[in-house]
C-alpha cells in the first residue's frame, strides 16, 4: 500500500499538525459531504446522523442532489446539536469532498476553524486544515469496489471527531446488516481502512470532540415517513399515487406499512388515474389519499374539483418543489400556495393545512382525514421538499393523540329511520349525512355536475344557489376544526414573524439569536393557510408593529394572501423571500429584518 498523500496546513499556530493542542469541543456542529451522484454522500450523512443520535444529540440532515440516477454534483449536510434544531447550520465545521467541485461548493460556508477531508485519488488540494487520503484506491483493491470509499470516509471522520469505536461499528452493523453478510463485512473492512489511514496521519486524530446530549428518546425520521404513518394510524386504507420527487417516499413507506393492515396501495399509470382512484375509494367509504408535487398537482386539479362539488372526502399531500413545469425536482420551494388557494375552475371548498415538523406532520395527516370526512371536502396537506425529505430527530409519535372522526357516516340502522335518503340533503351545518354505496336501503348517486339533494343533475337556479351556499359555507363553519396556529416568543414583542412549513426551524433559530442580541420577536406558525385563519392572524398582527412573512417563493404568496384577507394590516406586513432552491439559514432571516427595518 502506498503512503497516502496528506496536506495539512495550519490556520493558526495552535492548530498545527502534530501539536499537543486539545480537541475543539463542539456542542453544535455541521458536516457537509459532497461529490458526484453515486459517490455515496447521503450514506455518509446517514451514518453520521445515526451516530450522533446514539450520543443523545439532536440531528438534522439535508440533501442537495440532482434528479438523475448517477453523476452531477450531490451533497448532503448533517447537523448535530445539544439543543433542539430543525434547520441547516450557517457554517460548516468539517467538509468531506469526493471531488474538487465539492470544495468549490462548500468552501464559502466553511467556518474559520473548519477542517477539510478529501479523497486524493483524483485530485489534490493545498488548503489550510485539510487532509487528503486516496479512499477510492484504498478500498478498491481489498474490497473490489471503490464505492466503499464513503464508509472509509466515515471511518476517517470517526477519528477526526474522536468517536467511540464500539459505537461507530454498531452504526455500520445496524445500517448494513439487512443487506446480508457480505455487504456488512465489506463495510466493516472499509470502516477500519478509513480509521487506520486517519490514525496514522499527524494532525488528524481528535481534532474535535463532541458533547453528549440528553435526546436519547427521540427517533430519526422524515416528513414523508411521518405522513405515511399518520395516514395508517389515522385509519387510511387506500392510497394511489404516481412516483414524483420529492413525494415518492410516501408511497414507498405505505407499500411497507399498509398491506399488513388490509390496506391497498396502488401505483397508478399517471396522476390523472391516481386522483380518480382515490375519488372512487372515498365514494365507496374508504379513507383515501394521494401524494404528489407541482406537475402532478396540475394534472390532479380537475379531479380535486370534482371532489369539491361531489363532496367526496379526499386528502392530497403536496410536497412542494421548485417550479414551474419540471423546474428543479430535487430542490426546495413553497410556490404552490397561490395555485392551491385558487385551485381549478369554478368555486368549491377546500382546506389547506400545513405541518411544520415531522412529528406535526404525523398528527396533521391524521387530522386531515377527519377534516375531509367530517366536512365532506378535499383537504390539501401542504408540505415542502425540506420537510418531506430532510431527516430530523423528533419525539416518538404519540398514538394516543390520534383521534378518528368519521363525521355524519350513517349505518344501515340510521338509514332505516329516514323517510327517504338524500345523499346531498340540506343541513344547517352544510354537511349531509352519508351512507356508502352498498348500505342496505340506500340508493346512492354521485356526480361532478351540479345536482339536487338526491344527486340528480340539476340546472335549477334556486337549487344552484342553495347548493353553492351549502358547500362554500363549510369553510367558515369548519373554523374550529382546522389545525390551530402556534405562537412562539413573548406576547410583548413588537417585531412579528409569520411562516409555515419547514421555515419554522430557521425562524425559531433566528428568534433565539435575535433575543440574545436584545431584540425579542413573536412568531406565528400557521398550520392552516386556507381559508386564512383571520381570527388568529388578525389579533397577532394587532399586537406587533411589523410582521415579516418568511417564505420560499419570488412573489411572497402567503403575504399576498394575508394582504387580500386582512387589508387593514397591509402596512405592517413585510416580505422575506428566498427562491434559490435552498432552505433558509437563520442569519439570512436576521439580515433581511435589518435591511427592511
Amino acid at each position: 500500500m502506498t503512503t497516502p498523500a496528506t496536506h495539512t496546513t495550519p490556520l493558526t499556530p495552535e492548530a498545527a499538525p502534530g501539536s499537543s493542542r486539545p480537541p475543539m469541543e463542539l456542542a453544535d456542529l455541521s458536516v457537509m459531504i459532497g461529490g458526484q451522484g453515486g459517490d455515496g454522500t447521503l450514506t455518509v450523512s446517514d451514518l453520521l446522523g445515526r451516530y450522533f443520535r446514539k450520543r443523545g444529540l439532536y440531528v438534522y440532515t439535508s440533501r442537495n442532489v440532482l434528479s438523475r440516477i448517477r453523476g452531477g454534483h450531490a451533497d448532503a449536510s448533517v447537523r448535530a446539536s445539544r439543543d433542539p434544531i430543525a434547520a441547516v447550520k450557517s457554517q460548516v465545521d468539517v467538509l468531506v469532498a469526493f471531488d474538487n467541485e465539492a470544495v468549490e461548493m462548500g468552501g464559502p460556508e466553511l467556518a474559520s476553524h473548519a477542517f477539510v477531508l478529501y479523497d486524493s485519488t483524483t485530485f489534490k488540494l493545498d488548503l489550510p486544515n485539510s487532509a487528503g487520503f486516496p479512499f477510492a484506491t484504498l478500498v478498491g483493491g481489498p474490497l473490489g469496489q471503490p464505492i466503499f470509499k464513503n464508509t472509509a470516509a466515515y471511518g476517517a471522520l470517526s477519528v477526526i471527531f474522536g468517536f467511540d469505536h464500539t459505537m461507530t461499528r454498531q452504526v455500520i452493523e445496524e445500517r448494513f446488516k439487512r443487506r446480508g453478510g457480505e455487504a456488512l463485512e465489506k463495510n466493516l473492512k472499509a470502516l477500519e481502512i478509513g480509521r487506520k489511514v486517519a490514525l496514522e496521519s499527524a494532525g488528524v486524530p481528535d481534532r474535535f470532540s463532541l458533547v453528549d446530549g440528553d435526546a436519547h428518546d427521540l427517533v430519526l425520521t422524515t416528513g414523508n415517513q411521518a405522513v405515511a404513518l399518520g395516514f395508517v394510524v389515522g385509519g387510511g386504507r387506500f392510497f394511489a399515487g404516481y412516483p414524483i420527487t420529492p413525494a415518492t417516499e410516501v408511497m414507498e413507506y405505505l407499500q411497507r406499512y399498509l398491506p399488513p393492515l388490509h390496506g391497498v396501495v396502488r401505483q397508478a399509470e399517471d396522476e390523472l388515474a391516481a386522483v380518480n382512484m382515490i375519488l372512487g375509494a372515498a365514494y365507496a367509504g374508504a379513507r383515501a389519499m394521494t401524494s404528489t408535487s407541482g406537475p402532478g398537482l396540475s394534472l390532479m386539479t380537475e379531479g380535486i374539483g370534482q371532489a369539491g362539488t361531489a363532496e367526496l372526502p379526499i386528502v392530497v399531500a403536496d410536497c412542494q418543489r421548485v417550479g414551474p413545469s419540471t423546474g428543479e425536482p430535487t430542490r426546495h420551494e413553497q410556490s404552490d400556495l397561490s395555485h392551491l388557494a385558487n385551485l381549478g375552475h369554478g368555486e368549491y371548498p377546500r382546506f389547506i393545512v400545513a405541518p411544520a415538523t415531522a412529528d406535526d406532520a404525523f398528527l396533521v395527516t391524521a387530522d386531515a382525514l377527519n377534516l375531509a370526512e367530517k366536512w365532506r371536502a378535499p383537504v390539501i396537506l401542504l408540505l415542502d421538499q425540506a420537510l418531506c425529505q430532510n431527516t430530523v430527530t423528533v419525539p416518538k409519535f404519540d398514538l394516543a393523540k390520534v383521534r378518528i372522526d368519521r363525521g355524519k357516516r350513517l349505518t344501515a340502522e340510521a338509514v332505516a329511520a329516514f323517510a327517504e335518503y338524500k345523499g346531498y340533503s340540506f343541513q344547517d351545518d352544510g354537511v349531509s349525512p352519508v351512507a356508502p354505496p352498498g348500505t342496505p336501503g340506500v340508493w346512492s348517486q354521485s356526480t361532478g355536475n351540479e345536482h339536487d339533494e338526491w344527486g340528480h343533475v340539476s340546472v335549477n337556479p334556486t337549487n344552484r344557489i342553495r347548493m353553492m351556499q351549502k358547500r362554500m359555507e363549510k369553510m367558515a363553519k369548519a373554523r374550529d376544526d382546522l389545525p390551530a396556529g402556534r405562537l412562539f416568543g413573548p406576547a410583548t414583542a413588537r417585531v412579528g414573524l409569520i411562516g409555515y412549513g419547514s421555515t419554522s426551524g430557521p425562524i425559531r433559530e433566528a428568534q433565539t439569536l435575535l433575543e440574545a442580541r436584545g431584540t425579542p420577536t413573536r412568531y406565528y406558525q400557521a398550520r392552516t393557510v386556507y381559508p386564512v385563519p383571520t381570527h388568529e392572524i388578525g389579533p397577532f398582527l394587532e399586537g406587533v408593529d411589523v410582521a415579516y412573512v418568511v417564505e420560499h417563493n419570488y412573489t411572497g404568496q402567503f403575504a399576498r394572501l394575508l394582504r387580500e384577507t386582512l387589508p387593514q394590516y397591509h402596512s405592517k406586513l413585510r416580505n422575506i423571500v428566498k427562491y434559490d432552491g435552498n432552505s433558509f439559514r437563520a442569519p439570512e432571516i436576521i439580515a433581511q429584518i435589518r435591511e427592511v427595518s
